[in-house]
Order: structure tokens, then sequence, then C-alpha cells
């Protein structure tokens, strides 16, 4: 699935993913693949991500660089 990165909360690790459906996923720093760091994420920046389940609802998962 393919998304854009809509917020990062950098002080704790997490940010949000609007995918192109419009659902919004939650991603935490250590599902980031192919090159991305954290440090270098940005608001608007193109993603490429798989849904994953957990306790609370589904998630982004495998991250990678769109």
């Amino acid at each position: 699935m393919n998304g854009t990165i809509k917020k990062v909360t950098k002080d704790r690790g997490f940010g949000f993913i609007t995918a192109e459906d419009g659902v919004e996923y939650f991603f935490h720093q250590s599902e980031l693949r192919g090159g991305l760091t954290f440090a270098e994420l940005r608001e608007g920046q193109r993603v490429s991500f798989e849904v994953a389940q957990s306790d609370k609802g589904p998630r982004a998962a495998e991250v990678h660089p769109a």
C-alpha cells in the first residue's frame, strides 16, 4: 500500500501515515526499512507499507520509501 507521512512525533518514536484510500495508520520507528531513518522522516514524504494487525487495530509495518 502507498501513502504519505502525515505526522511524526520525534520524541516518542512514532507517527501516522495517510494511505491513498484515506485511512490513517499508526507506525513505530522500528518498522522503517529500505534506508529510511526516523530522524530524516518528513511530513508529506511518500512511503509504501504493509498493513498489520495489533491489539489496538491496524497499523503500518515494513515501511519503505515509495
